[in-house]
């Protein structure tokens, strides 16, 4: 059946290439980015001469607006099946460099215009008794590597929106899924951010260098592995397709450091699942 898709973050990397890839199937998306009559302006022309694509000026972090849209989309389209929230941004650097301000940012990209985007689909979701809700974590939603702490925690508040919820809306045959993906050559390092409280730099010596040398070190990966974007598109289709309530919670796309996410992930899920058994909540492991 066609689907009605909405996606965030559009403009680049994941959401461009899911955009493409989820349409070629015939469903019909919603493809989102800010901007659109500015830096954005010629991405979202390419986007919208797709067939079936319609581009959408959302801002993430504007409640009115995520809700704005999905309202719209909704009153068109009578229905909304699926909402893929990518739009994000990389923050790396010194974690005391990090402002309030500046960590708030971070929340308000990946973690409340999220959340937005969920409280403003679940109502029709509910009343269509099915829908599907992908959320894109990372590795680094799973364990914290240093000097890239604060865009962890953000994910890692990903993972325990998404965990919860799962089990919380599955009885009424909507899905929540998590995608782990690992680093990946994308527009995200182009768009990454550091904290503005330079100045703490000095008082950590040398190891105010080592964020630099992550960054070379990510360059060799990439030579060496050459992980493709197009995976992570290809996770979304494949969650997209598989019929409701067989969809995994968490699927991890890293060629590089993988397995350790994998195998992070069935240690937690087994000792979880004995957790909601001790809770009286067995049933929704079913």
């Amino acid at each position: 059946m066609k689907k009605v898709v909405f996606i965030t973050g559009t403009n680049s990397g994941f959401g461009w290439l899911a955009t493409h890839s989820v349409v070629a199937l015939g469903h019909t998306v919603y493809a989102t980015m800010r901007d659109t009559k500015g830096k954005n302006a010629a991405k979202a022309a390419e986007l919208s001469a797709v067939p079936n694509v319609t581009v959408l000026d959302v801002e993430v972090t504007n409640t009115a607006s995520v809700t704005s849209a999905i309202n719209t989309i909704i009153e068109k389209e009578g229905r909304l099946d699926v909402v893929v929230n990518n739009a994000g941004y990389f923050g790396g650097g010194l974690a005391e460099s990090y402002t309030v301000a500046d960590v708030q940012d971070m929340f308000n990209v990946h973690v409340f215009g999220i959340w937005a985007s969920i409280k403003a689909a679940l109502p029709t979701m509910r009343n269509q008794g099915e829908g599907l809700i992908i959320n894109i974590s990372s590795g680094l939603g799973r364990f914290s590597a240093p000097f890239m702490t604060v865009y962890n925690a953000a994910k890692f508040a990903v993972e325990g929106l998404s965990e919860g919820l799962h089990y919380e809306v599955r009885p009424l045959g909507i899905d929540v899924a998590i995608i782990q993906p690992g680093a990946f050559p994308t527009d995200i390092f182009g768009k990454s951010k550091t904290g503005s409280d330079t100045a703490v730099s000095a008082g950590y010596g040398d190891l105010a260098s080592i964020p630099e040398k992550i960054g070379e070190g990510m360059g060799h990966l990439f030579e060496a592995v050459k992980p493709n974007p197009q995976d992570v598109a290809n996770a979304i289709v494949k969650l997209i397709e598989t019929p409701k309530g067989e969809r995994p919670l968490r699927t991890v796309v890293d060629p590089a450091t993988g397995a350790f996410t994998e195998v992070a992930n069935k240690a937690v899920k087994e000792q979880y699942d004995n957790f909601l058994t001790a809770f009286g909540m067995q049933d929704l492991l079913k």
